[in-house]
């Protein structure tokens, strides 16, 4: 057998970040790695892969892992214990809470990066057996408003488009997306849609972000009226004679009132500019786009979903569809960009508190339905607490015991801190996780189950168009680490329910889920993947990506809604009018800005996963707030200084990032920030616990708050093969650098107290450089070992900020040259180290100095040319909105 056959095969999986759902080649790299690729048979992504999906093998490392179950005592450390005594003790806590309070003093709290298998364990447990329906997810933080919306317009929570849609549309409306950040692979079919067919792109957000670069229309909204820019659409869709008066008739409910109430709103183009804070003439712009385009998709995500009015505004852009019939059609329609890789998983197995499984509802007749076939003894009989409700009920001590899994709600959740405080009142808190620090961990957690990680797992997930893929594993589960599914089964045969959860793999649990979907449906039930029913072993582990419904006996239809029928009780759809827009909280003196929160290109949520890569942790590595110019000379903040964002509830350190394309009276901070991986970067201790009164998600985009300058003397980094220790005081952000452990920080601690913080003799025959200049207030350090740098050290005043990239990258390196050693504490590259500058591409670690010389020297002119001559761009895409504004802006440098 040569060397070629012995080669390991590509492992097909799907990508563990967004909703999109990319299909991944995973593969050894020969050398004890993995290299992740796109797998171009996947009819998401044809090989495409995102920044963070071109990253993963760089995030498989056991340092950190949680590899055996703990117990903490009651001197608060945790010590290991076989899986025999953590799962006999979480069983019989349970049953004793439940023995002494009732099933309604037990909550589980998932996850959207659970595979569905896992997910449809935990809600059987829950819900049919234990008797609670207190069982939630995150995703209700990022799509319970359109799982509310659907349901209330269509009677199911049925996602009608798909990602084909993109590709046949001549309008595509982005309404609180940064698409080419948050979906950068769907984004750029959307690009090549728009180059190749002539479609057009209107970006709709109060933050001019990436995405709106591409955009022939961008209207920069004012915070939370968006449905009353759609209540003014809908208003001149009918005043225009667009109403299909055909199709409303025989499919469509509730258009006069929809109509009256949204005349209400918005009656005219000067009111609806009026309330939404745009300008008529745009406005007027975009009700003819709309009007004109028949084949028009409406895609909306977090800035839609995260707000007090949520399923209001996906109310109003179905509405807008409805009335004009552009829905069930190609290239038309309403269509959710979900934000994790398994929300939709999540929702098909019940995974909201206000669900049952295979998207039924607690009705008497799904109750009992559900509860025959699961031969459950304990039926929950009404919908459980919403997440922020659930977590209100920890606090006043409603809830006793809390299972966590796959998911960091201390950082994530509004009012973090007070959350976190909370959760100490638990009298038994569980965590399943594959990480062994995490703010929820951290917040005393009584027992630590570790779960196998992605690479590891084995299952499906369902992305944004409804498809279905397999995760499968490539590398073998470390230490004692076990699935989900498996966990959650053995708690469950410990507290006496064995014959309902025998599963002895995820094929198992799968053929359940999918009898369970075609069970007494009939066609009554969107959801219905009775096909594989009786699935083989075989055939699971080679299933290919594949859309619902797949029913049992018969060929799906090829689209939903195409025949104008809903899953309502007459079978029309339902157009319901929207209450007046307005933010839950008003501002005020002492809070008069609204803080908006969302993600950056290349992070994702706490950054357990993608805070481990190097590659991603260069873009933007700092929490950072943005603020218009005109605030930021309101309040005398300085662009790279500091600032505290303070509400009712908490308060952030962040470095100020001074954006025009930031609204006024509106700041943007990222999510991604806790307290393993910053000292004040939390955004969600700041966060409104505010919620849309249908959905239950809370409003992340309008929080009222206020901003003052924090000033420190100094800014510097430090990076070693130990974890470094800092002056206390110090503001800091944790860096991922290959090797070792790198702090970028700010402070008010002089050049004498980073001397011994270095803790070195200045003496070049010990490896130790040093360099002082006191009058400037400069100090670095530099430790070399083996041929390469082992640690630098470099403090600076602030407004002189010393370079750490280029330092890192010969900290990274495995050996360095004489001229490099000898370049390192001048904090500029070496001659034979060019400097590339500030990270634009992360995919090809492309920057922003070898683009701009690309530029000048004549080499590229526009993004394509860029793509050529130096990859930037070409692989996910989300740097091309970046790379377009350095080009127009060196070019108009150039002409001045």
């Amino acid at each position: 057998m040569n060397a070629l056959s012995q080669a390991p095969q590509p492992v097909r999986t799907t990508c563990p970040y967004c909703g999109v759902g990319c299909g991944v080649l995973a593969k050894s790299d020969g050398a004890g790695g993995v290299v992740a690729a796109g797998d171009p048979d996947h009819p998401a992504n044809f090989g495409r892969l995102c920044s963070k999906g071109s990253a993963l093998g760089e995030t498989l490392s056991l340092e950190g892992r949680l590899l055996q179950p703990m117990l903490r005592g009651n001197d608060g450390a945790c010590s290991q214990v076989s899986w025999s005594a953590a799962l006999d003790h979480s069983a019989s806590e349970l049953s004793r809470v439940i023995g002494r309070h009732g099933p309604g003093a037990v909550a589980f709290y998932l996850s959207g990066q659970l595979l569905t298998e896992d997910y449809y364990v935990a809600n059987k447990l829950m819900k049919g057996f234990i008797g609670s329906a207190h069982v939630d997810t995150n995703s209700r933080l990022c799509m319970a408003s359109s799982v509310a919306g659907h349901r209330r317009a269509f009677g199911s929570d049925t996602v009608p488009g798909t990602y084909e849609d993109l590709d046949l549309a001549d309008l595509i409306v982005l309404v609180g997306s940064n698409a080419a950040w948050c979906h950068p692979i769907l984004y750029q079919r959307i690009e090549r849609n728009k180059r190749e067919r002539g479609a057009k792109i209107v970006v709709i957000d109060p933050r001019r972000t990436a995405t709106a670069e591409e955009a022939d229309l961008f209207l920069p909204i004012a915070p939370g009226m968006d449905s009353a820019l759609f209540a003014g659409l809908l208003v001149h869709l009918a005043d225009s004679g667009l109403v299909n008066e055909d199709y409303v008739g025989r499919h469509v409910n509730g258009l006069a009132e929809a109509l009256s109430g949204a005349r209400r709103l918005a009656g005219s183009v000067t009111q609806t500019a009026a309330a939404t804070g745009l300008l008529p003439g745009a406005v007027e712009h975009f009700f003819e786009l709309f009007r004109e385009t028949a084949r028009v998709v409406t895609c909306f995500s977090q800035g839609v979903n995260q707000s007090a009015q949520g399923t209001d505004k996906v109310t109003s852009i179905i509405n807008c569809h409805l009335a004009t019939g552009r829905i069930g059609r190609p290239g038309m329609g309403p269509f959710s960009l979900t934000g994790q890789p398994n929300a939709m998983g999540g929702r098909e197995v019940g995974g909201l508190a206000n669900q049952l499984a295979a998207h039924m509802a607690y009705t008497p007749e799904d109750i009992d339905r559900v509860g025959r076939f699961w031969r459950a003894p304990n039926m929950a009989q009404r919908e459980g607490l919403k997440a922020v409700q659930m977590f209100e009920a920890i606090e006043r001590g409603e809830i006793k015991a809390l299972w966590v899994m796959a998911t960091n709600p201390v950082v994530s959740l509004p009012r973090a801190g007070a959350l976190a405080a909370a959760l100490k009142k638990l009298e038994l808190f569980i965590v399943s996780d594959n990480t062994l620090s995490t703010d929820t961990l951290n917040a005393g957690a009584h027992v630590l189950l570790p779960a196998a990680a992605w690479g590891e797992k084995d299952g499906t997930v369902t992305n944004s168009e409804r498809r279905m893929s397999r995760q499968r594993p490539f590398l073998p589960q470390p230490g004692e680490a076990k699935p989900d599914w498996w966990i959650v089964s053995e708690v469950a045969r410990r507290m006496g329910f064995g014959d309902a959860f025998a599963y002895r793999s995820a094929a198992d649990i799968f053929r359940e889920h999918a009898a369970l979907s075609a069970f007494e449906n009939h066609g009554s039930r969107d959801f219905d993947i009775g096909a594989f029913a009786a699935i083989g072993d075989d055939a699971y582990d080679s299933l290919a990506p594949t859309q619902w419904p797949a029913p049992a006996g018969g060929a799906p239809a090829a689209r939903f809604f195409a025949d104008g029928r809903f899953f309502t009780s007459d079978r029309k759809a339902q157009m319901i009018a929207p209450r007046p827009p307005l933010p839950a909280r008003p501002l005020s003196v002492e809070y008069p800005l609204r803080l908006n929160t969302g993600r950056i290109r290349d992070q994702w949520h706490t950054m357990t996963r993608s805070g481990l890569s190097p590659r991603l942790a260069v873009h933007s590595p700092e929490p950072f707030v943005e603020v218009n110019p005109d605030d930021a000379a309101a309040f005398g903040l300085e662009d790279a200084g500091f600032a505290r964002v303070s509400s009712l509830f908490g308060s952030a350190v962040l470095r100020v990032v001074i954006a025009p394309g930031q609204r006024r009276g509106s700041v943007f901070a990222p999510i991604h920030w806790s307290h393993e991986t910053s000292s004040h970067g939390r955004i969600g201790d700041v966060v409104a616990p505010d919620t849309d009164p249908y959905s239950g998600q809370p409003e992340a985009k309008a929080t009222p708050v206020s901003i003052a300058p924090v000033r420190f003397r100094y800014s510097g980094f430090t990076l070693s093969q130990t974890p470094p220790s800092l002056p206390d005081g110090t503001w800091w952000a944790r860096v991922a650098v290959s090797g070792g452990h790198g702090l970028l920080f700010a402070t008010d601690a002089g050049i004498e107290t980073w001397h011994e913080v270095a803790g070195c003799s200045p003496d070049e025959a010990d490896g130790v450089a040093e360099y002082i200049d006191r009058e400037r207030g400069l100090y670095r350090m530099a430790r070399f070992a083996d041929g390469g740098l082992e640690a630098a050290l470099f403090v600076a005043p602030v407004e002189i900020a010393p370079r750490w990239d280029t330092v890192k990258a010969l900290f990274e390196a495995d050996s360095i040259s004489d001229a490099q050693r000898r370049a390192v504490l001048s904090g500029r590259p070496a001659d034979d180290l060019p400097d590339t500058g500030p990270t634009v591409c992360a995919c090809f670690g492309v920057g922003l100095h070898t683009i701009r010389d690309a530029i000048l020297t004549g080499a590229a002119a526009d993004v394509d040319e860029i793509g050529k001559a130096l990859r930037a761009g070409t692989n996910c895409g989300s740097c091309r909105p970046e790379i377009k504004k350095i080009i127009s802006n060196e070019l108009l440098a150039k002409a001045g």
